[in-house]
């Protein structure tokens, strides 16, 4: 299993039961050392605030030993890849996660799914695209994976979306993760944990990743320096406090 989970949701997401600290103390038992909590923005209905992302900068950065990241995930909102992810937001966020939900974007056809989820990325904001298997939302893949190799966009596979969410997904999820491989770009395992106890659980990935022979040098969760200087080269920025990870 790998040390670093970039998909989760608390509390905060009133559909989720976990609080931050639920999440330091599972960590500490799976062996998860850098995690990014990616509660909902805020056009979802059940979604915080913004100023719940806003004021993440009061979160400790390491807590027991545990790295936290200030993440997001964020809505697409329309054919033209706005996020629910702006203004001050931006400057509190380390990591911003965004894909589609039905309550904000209905699903399209294919062509404008496809249009819509190139142009988030093209927007350089978004530094991962969730679930782009979602079989509610056909995608050209091909088309997808080599924009996001284009504008170094990591997308995921999704390990709850092979249990409890987006049915269905997995025929999608392996010519994702077999299009990212062939035009060169990145994967990003979340396990989309809306309890703590699955946090860092991404069974179903690796599986889809064996399957595939998906080189191991292009996924981000392998090591928490390879994350943070992937986030590096995004932002410009480096986190001080992470620098013995």
């Amino acid at each position: 299993m790998y040390p670093v989970d970039l998909h989760m949701h608390t509390v905060a997401s009133t559909h989720a039961y976990s609080t931050l600290r639920d999440y330091v103390l599972q960590a500490q038992t799976c062996g998860v050392k850098l995690l990014a909590i990616t509660d909902h923005g805020p056009d979802m209905a059940d979604a915080p605030h913004y100023w719940h992302f806003v004021n993440m900068r009061v979160w400790p950065r390491v807590i027991d030993g545990v790295g936290i990241l200030r993440g997001i995930e964020a809505n697409i909102k329309n054919n033209e890849g706005a996020i629910d992810c702006s203004g001050p937001m931006l400057e509190a966020i380390d990591i911003i996660v965004a894909g589609f939900h039905e309550p904000v974007l209905q699903p399209q056809d294919k062509e404008h799914n496809t249009k819509a989820m190139i142009a988030t990325m093209a927007n350089g904001l978004v530094h991962i695209i969730s679930h782009p298997g979602n079989p509610k939302y056909p995608i050209d893949i091909q088309a997808v994976a080599e924009a996001a190799a284009k504008y170094n966009v990591a997308l995921e596979l999704n390990n709850s979306s092979f249990t409890t969410s987006r049915k269905g997904s997995e025929p999608n999820c392996r010519a994702v993760a077999a299009a990212v491989k062939e035009a060169g770009g990145w994967l990003a395992l979340g396990s989309d944990s809306h309890t703590a106890f699955t946090l860092g659980n991404f069974e179903h990935c690796l599986r889809i990743m064996r399957e595939v022979d998906f080189p191991e040098d292009r996924v981000l969760n392998v090591t928490p320096r390879r994350l943070l200087d992937f986030l590096a080269l995004r932002t410009g920025k480096t986190i001080e406090e992470f620098a013995e990870f």
